[in-house]
C-alpha cells in the first residue's frame, strides 16, 4: 500500500504518526493523573465524612433500650424498625450514602441517603457488594477503598468501607457519587481531541510546506537526470549545498555523472583498441599468408622440376602454416578466455610443470644460466594453460635478454596463495612498458622485425590464464636489474598425491 504513494505522501504520513505519539502519550498522561488525583482527592472527602458519620453512630440516642454504643439492641434485627440513630447518621453526612453492617454482611443500618441540598436531585444508590475485604489502616482501624456502579444508569461511586475495634465490630460504608469527577474527566478527553486533532492539523501544513521545499531540488534533479538521457553527458545538478541531503544527494549525483562519462570515454578507448586489435591481427595473418602465396607462386613457375626450389617452397609453406597455426590458436584461446568459457579444473601439481618448462628451455639454451628454488604447490586448474603460462614467460626472455642474460625461477607459497616468478638479468623495460606489456599485440621494441619478435601475444595469453585461474600476474622492472614477472595463484584445498 505504501509503496503506491508518493514520497510526499509516505512523508506526511510519516510525520503525522510520529508526531501523534508525543500528544497522545501527554494525553494519556494527563488523562490518568488528573483521574487519580480526582479519585484520591474524593477519598479524602469521604475519611472527613467518615469522622462525623462514626461519631454520629458512636453518640447515645437516649430513647428505650439504649446501650449507649450506637448498637442495635441484644437479638434486634435491621427489619425490625429503624435504628434510632439512622435519622441522626445520615443528617451528619448530607449528600451522601450511608450503610452500616455487622462483619458477616447482615445490616444493622440499611443504604440511605443523606439529605441532598436543596435544589438538587437524589442520585441513584450504589449497588454495593455483599462481602468485602478490609486491610489494617492506622493499627486499629481496617480500611478499604472501592468503585462501585449504580444500581441504575450508567453513574459510579466511590465508597469507604472501615471498622475498628470501638465499634463493636460494625462496618461502616460511607459512598459518594463520582459523576463531578466523570464529567471533568469526559470534559478532559473532550479537550485533549481537540487540542491534539488541531496540533496535526498544524503540524500536517506546516509538513506540506517544509517537504514541498526540501522536495524541490528533486524535481531539478528529475530534469537534470532526463536531460543526461538525451545525451548530453556533460550536464550536472546544479545544486551542491553540502549542509543539505538533498545538496549531498546532488553531489554525489555529479561524480557518479562524472565516473559514467569517464566509463563512456573509456568504452570508446576500449573500441579503439579492439578495432586496432582487430588490425594487428589481419596484419599479422597476412605476413604468413603473402609467404604462402609467395612459395605456391615459385612452385608454380617451375620449382616442382628443380629439387632445391621445391624443397625450399615445401619448407617454406609448412613454416608460415605453422606460424599461422600458432597464430590462430593463440587468438582462440584469448576469445575463449575472454568469454569466460570454463577451462579444465583438476589438482595440478604446479612444481613439476614448472620444471618441466625449465628443462625444455634449458635444452632450447644450454649456455644460458637458469637458476631454480621450488617449493611443493598443488593448484586447480588446467595443466596444460598452466604449463603454457610458464613457457611464454621462459620464451619472452629468450625473445627480449642476450643469451648471457641468466634467469631466476622461483616457486613459492605465500598465505594461502603460490607465487611464480620468473627474473631475468636482460635490459628490462621502461615504466611505460611495464604499464602496456600485457596489452595484446604490444611490443616492447616496436622496430623488431615480425618474425623475430613474434606476435605479441604471449603475455596476454599469461594474464589471461592466470585470471581464468582465481590469479593475477604482474610485471616490474627495477632500474638496472631486469625485469621481473609474477604470477599469483590460489592454492587447492585438495591435498598433494
Amino acid at each position: 500500500m505504501l509503496e503506491r504513494l508518493s514520497l510526499r505522501a509516505r512523508l506526511i504520513l510519516g510525520a503525522i504518526s510520529l508526531a501523534t505519539v508525543g500528544p497522545g502519550d501527554a494525553d494519556i498522561v494527563t488523562y490518568t493523573s488528573l483521574s487519580s488525583f480526582l479519585v484520591s482527592r474524593t477519598d479524602d472527602s469521604l475519611d472527613a465524612a467518615h469522622i462525623s458519620a462514626e461519631g454520629a453512630l458512636r453518640r447515645p440516642h437516649g430513647g428505650p433500650g439504649d446501650h449507649g454504643n450506637g448498637a442495635p439492641p441484644p437479638g434486634g434485627d435491621a427489619d425490625a424498625g429503624e435504628h434510632p440513630d439512622v435519622s441522626r447518621l445520615t443528617a451528619s453526612v448530607p449528600g451522601l450514602y450511608v450503610q452500616v453492617r455487622r462483619p458477616n454482611g447482615t445490616i444493622v443500618v440499611p443504604l440511605r441517603a443523606a439529605p441532598q441540598f436543596s435544589g438538587t436531585t437524589q442520585a441513584p444508590p450504589p449497588s454495593l457488594p455483599e462481602t468485602i475485604e478490609l486491610t489494617s489502616h492506622s493499627g486499629v482501624e481496617r480500611v478499604a477503598y472501592f468503585t462501585v456502579p449504580a444500581k441504575t444508569g450508567d453513574s459510579r461511586y466511590r465508597v469507604r468501607a472501615s471498622t475498628s475495634a470501638g465499634d463493636n465490630g460494625l462496618v461502616l460504608l460511607v459512598a459518594t457519587s463520582l459523576s463531578n469527577v466523570d464529567s471533568t474527566m469526559h470534559r478532559l478527553v473532550l479537550v485533549e481531541l481537540l487540542v491534539t486533532l488541531a496540533v496535526l492539523a498544524g503540524i500536517a501544513l506546516l509538513g506540506l510546506w517544509v517537504i514541498h521545499v526540501g522536495l524541490r531540488p528533486l524535481t531539478e534533479i528529475g530534469a537534470t537526470a532526463a536531460t543526461i538521457a538525451g545525451g548530453d553527458l556533460s550536464h550536472r545538478v546544479p545544486n551542491e549545498n553540502r549542509r543539505t541531503e538533498v545538496g549531498r544527494l546532488g553531489i554525489a549525483l555529479n561524480a557518479m555523472l562524472s565516473q559514467i562519462e569517464t566509463a563512456f570515454h573509456a568504452r570508446e578507448a576500449s573500441e579503439r583498441k579492439l578495432r586496432r586489435f582487430v588490425a594487428d591481427a589481419s596484419h599479422e595473418l597476412r605476413t604468413p599468408l603473402a609467404a604462402v602465396r609467395a612459395y605456391a607462386e615459385l612452385f608454380s613457375r617451375g620449382a616442382a622440376h628443380r629439387p632445391a626450389d621445391l624443397e625450399r617452397s615445401m619448407s617454406g609453406i609448412a613454416r608460415e602454416s605453422e606460424r599461422m597455426s600458432v597464430l590462430v590458436e593463440d587468438l582462440l584461446l584469448l576469445a575463449r578466455l575472454d568469454e569466460g568459457r570454463p577451462l579444465q579444473r583438476e589438482p595440478v601439481d604446479l612444481r613439476d610443470v614448472v620444471v618441466e618448462s625449465v628443462e625444455t628451455a634449458r635444452t632450447l639454451e644450454p649456455e644460458r644460466h637458469i637458476e631454480c628454488r621450488f617449493e611443493d604447490a598443488t593448484v586447480l586448474g588446467d595443466r596444460d594453460r598452466l604449463r603454457q603460462v610458464v613457457d611464454n614467460l621462459l620464451s619472452n626472455v629468450r625473445a627480449h635478454a642476450d643469451a648471457d642474460a641468466s634467469i631466476d625461477v622461483t616457486l613459492a607459497r605465500d598465505n594461502g596463495a603460490v607465487r611464480l616468478s620468473v627474473a631475468d638479468s636482460g635490459p628490462g623495460m621502461t615504466p611505460d612498458q611495464v604499464e602496456h606489456v600485457f596489452e595484446r599485440f604490444y611490443r616492447a621494441d616496436p622496430s623488431r622485425a615480425r618474425v623475430a619478435g613474434g606476435a605479441g601475444l604471449g603475455l596476454s595469453i599469461v594474464s589471461a590464464v592466470a585470471a581464468a585461474h582465481g590469479g593475477s600476474v604482474s610485471a616490474a622492472s627495477p632500474e638496472g636489474s631486469g625485469a621481473v614477472f609474477t604470477v599469483e595463484l590460489p592454492l587447492s584445498a585438495t591435498p598433494q598425491p
